[in-house]
């Protein structure tokens, strides 16, 4: 079984960065695609960005350009790099974990494993 925890969400003022992080535990971390998304006030979950085992990173037309998403299998780590930050992108951020292989990684079914969230508001 593999956990999730997030951390590194907090208050930021529009134009400004913030970058979460993503630890995991209970599995092979080097061989699972690791994705982000996000979840904003009485909204659906959206997808982010998501990065494949072997590095290949996609991002949702919303953030390209703004955010950067990387890993560290030695520390067992997914991070995102929030850059230019917009009030919109206040939501709680969710990582997740696919041990499976998917065509896309942007839809929420290609996860099996979820993290609890950490909440990111931007202030205009």
């Amino acid at each position: 079984q593999v956990q999730l925890v997030e951390s590194g969400g907090g208050l930021v003022q529009a134009g400004g960065s913030l970058r979460v992080s993503c630890a995991a535990s209970g599995g092979t971390f080097s061989s699972y695609a690791m994705g982000w998304f996000r979840q904003a006030p009485g909204k659906e979950r959206k997808f982010v960005s998501a990065i494949r085992s072997g590095g290949t990173t996609i991002y949702a037309e919303s953030v390209k350009g703004r955010f950067i998403i990387s890993r560290d299998n030695a520390k067992n780590t997914v991070y995102l790099q929030m850059n230019s930050l917009k009030p919109e992108d206040t939501a709680v951020y969710y990582c997740a974990a696919a041990g499976r292989y998917s065509f896309t990684y942007s839809a929420i079914g290609a996860y099996d494993y979820w993290g609890q969230g950490t909440q990111v508001t931007v202030s205009s």
